[in-house]
């Protein structure tokens, strides 16, 4: 089971990461070095890493990326990891990256969901999801939230992660 785990920072380089022997996947991959009051991390992004609403990151930009903590990942300076997941911070919405039980509250206890017929539940491919968001992994886009711990909201949208 994926246990999500987020590093927030700002982008200070992004590059080419190569992979393949004949060049095949040139380009494809890309090393993304974020920082935050000193700590470095490199996240690995592939073609497979699913970006919250396709945006594009660059030098200066605010991103918080997800990856499994529970992954394999090289003894090196600084910390290499394959991202999951990336998101543009944006002031306007709040992403929360976690596993949701059969109460829709994150593993970590720090957020409840309280669904509305005008919350988006969607594919990471943008297709509509037909089932139930609980006990799944998820991406959800929120606004505000309540005092209460668990914090409660309503969200925009949820993207399940299959």
């Amino acid at each position: 089971m994926i246990s999500f785990k987020p590093f927030h920072g700002i982008v200070t380089m992004v590059s080419d990461f190569p992979t393949g022997q004949n060049g095949e996947r040139e380009g494809c991959y890309k090393l993304v070095s974020v920082e935050d009051r000193g700590t470095s991390v490199n996240f690995v992004v592939s073609p497979r890493t699913y970006f919250v609403d396709q945006a594009m990151v660059s030098v200066g930009d605010r991103v918080t990326g997800y990856y499994d903590e529970n992954a394999p990942v090289p003894l090196i300076y600084p910390p290499q990891f394959r991202a999951l997941i990336m998101v543009k911070d944006s002031p306007y919405q709040n992403v929360k990256v976690d596993y949701f039980n059969d109460q829709l509250e994150s593993r970590d206890g720090q957020l409840r969901l309280n669904l509305s017929p005008f919350t988006q539940i969607v594919l990471q491919n943008g297709q509509p999801f037909s089932k139930t968001p609980e006990s799944r992994n998820l991406v959800v886009i929120y606004g505000p939230v309540t005092k209460s711990i668990p914090a409660q909201t309503t969200p925009y949208r949820i993207i399940v992660w299959c």
